[in-house]
């Protein structure tokens, strides 16, 4: 379970009381405290007491065996079909919609109550809210609703339904490049993550293939960034998978990107073999350091257009983010990056590995410097953590642990656009429906975004993403292997002439 927040769709509330004894400690006198299982306050507002035990120390409470896990493909047709896609304002959306988190207890969980595994690991919502999700029955262990000071034991298995939002991407459509027996190449658009991932699951290239073109049991051969575009190759077959990981493995795949960067780049070609380290997986950052992995990215000039130049990449080994580090390092960053080409590194922007705080003062003032400019979702951050990041400046400005991000604002409902007939239909068949505003009719049946009370997220209208938070000028243009080889057109930013708004 990565970070629960809201939960089921009609579900029934459970209200029922249960009476705990206590002895005093004379052990001659009984009283009755009555308490309301999941909602986890005492008369005194404290956290529950834990379960009562027997006399050989374990609780009664039985739990059954771990069921098998299934070895195929996680995801099918049934988990394509939890919600349904619109677009509109040139963004690609999904309708909010119902999830579960699952997971078995962890080994530290065990002998903690749920109450101190949510107050203390599951930060995104405050306790109140899982006081109250508890109560609805929204919160199960062993498919039974379950109370906030039940103890948890080995292989007890917790599910939570939870109310997912997930950002916007863009519109632009997957361009399939091949499709055969043995693989599916497509043109990867800026902004759609490859797979699900933080906030994102159906605004992602595994779902959007699945949902829309019915290409499933797919393998992942390679990845790019979120931000990043260009060449993507899937595997159709498990043998496909090996080979051409065996390939990529021995360094027997070349592989050319195209960037454009800050600043006139040298005339000549360069090397950069500088290793690189990952300070932060969570983050997702990375800078050149003697400790880290040693890398090999070699870059060649194109054209300068008097504020910055596009340059080809050629990475000669696959080290996170390296293309970006490596330019950051030798002074000319991607023009838009919003990790390695801000002020947190410094004046000089970590030129030449030059930064003058600790690893974790230099993640304090990324995420410092998204803050002020509202743009958290360009790091990528979990869920859990964008309400950690804010949640000292919300409790000062506002007295709660919710602070807008990104230009939200408080409300109750979204602005909702109109559609025709025969798109309500498409959405209700679950395809996807094109929103478009109109004035003056009103549709006897039009798709609708459902509210949930307990889910914070919808009292909240976010500002869409503008066109220049969903891309970074970074491109994979050719991928080329023993037997195959794929390529993708030039973006428009990498004309030479091209100027940028």
């Amino acid at each position: 379970m990565r970070c629960p927040r809201c939960c089921l769709s009609a579900v029934r509330v459970i209200s029922v009381r249960m009476s705990v004894a206590t002895v005093s400690a004379g052990g001659d006198k009984r009283k009755e405290i009555e308490e309301e299982p999941g909602l986890g306050l005492q008369g005194n507002g404290q956290p529950p007491t834990k379960k009562p035990r027997n006399k050989k120390g374990k609780s009664d409470r039985y739990v059954p065996p771990p069921g098998k896990k299934n070895p195929g493909i996680s995801f099918s047709h049934q988990h394509f079909g939890e919600t349904q896609y619109y677009f509109e304002s040139g963004l690609r959306k999904v309708f909010p919609y119902y999830f579960d988190f699952q997971t078995y207890c962890k080994g530290r969980w065990v002998g903690k109550t749920l109450w101190e595994v949510f107050s203390s690991e599951f930060r995104v919502e405050p306790m109140k809210y899982y006081i109250e999700a508890a109560k609805a029955g929204r919160i199960r262990l062993n498919e039974e609703p379950a109370e906030l000071n039940t103890v948890l034991k080995n292989n007890d298995f917790m599910r939570n339904t939870v109310h997912r939002h997930e950002p916007p991407v863009t519109a632009q459509p997957l361009e399939i490049l091949t499709q055969n027996q043995e693989v599916v190449v497509v043109d990867k658009p800026a902004s759609i993550p490859v797979h699900p991932c933080g906030r994102f699951r159906h605004n992602t290239v595994i779902f959007i293939l699945g949902k829309e073109h019915g290409l499933t049991e797919l393998h992942t051969i390679h990845r790019l960034d979120r931000l990043a575009s260009g060449v993507l190759m899937f595997a159709r077959t498990l043998e496909v998978s090996k080979k051409m990981d065996q390939q990529v493995r021995e360094r027997q795949v070349q592989k050319e990107y195209v960037c454009r960067v800050q600043g006139e780049f040298p005339d000549d070609e360069i090397i950069c073999e500088e290793p690189i380290l990952v300070i932060s997986y969570k983050v997702g950052v990375c800078r050149v350091d003697p400790s880290g992995k040693p890398c090999r990215t070699l870059f060649q000039k194109l054209s300068y257009n008097g504020k910055s130049s596009v340059v080809r990449c050629f990475p000669y080994t696959g080290r996170t983010h390296q293309i970006r580090v490596h330019l950051q390092y030798l002074g000319h960053p991607i023009v838009n990056d919003p990790v390695y080409n801000t002020e947190a590194w410094g004046p000089q922007r970590g030129k030449r590995g030059n930064v003058d705080k600790t690893d974790d003062e230099l993640l304090k003032a990324l995420v410092d410097v998204h803050r002020l400019k509202e743009s958290l979702d360009l790091l990528d951050l979990p869920e859990e953590d964008h309400r950690c990041t804010m949640e000292k400046a919300s409790t000062e400005n506002t007295g709660s642990s919710t602070l807008p991000l990104n230009n939200q604002i408080e409300g109750t409902t979204d602005e909702k656009s109109e559609v025709t007939e025969e798109q309500a239909g498409r959405a209700a068949d679950g395809k996807s429906v094109e929103l478009t505003k109109s004035a003056g009719r009103e549709w006897e049946e039009k798709p609708v975004v459902v509210k949930d009370t307990l889910c914070g997220e919808c009292k909240l209208v976010r500002k869409d993403p503008s066109a220049k938070d969903l891309i970074m000028y970074l491109h994979a243009l050719h991928y080329k292997g023993l037997d195959w080889e794929y390529s993708s057109k030039l973006p428009k930013w990498a004309a030479a002439d091209w100027q940028e708004d």
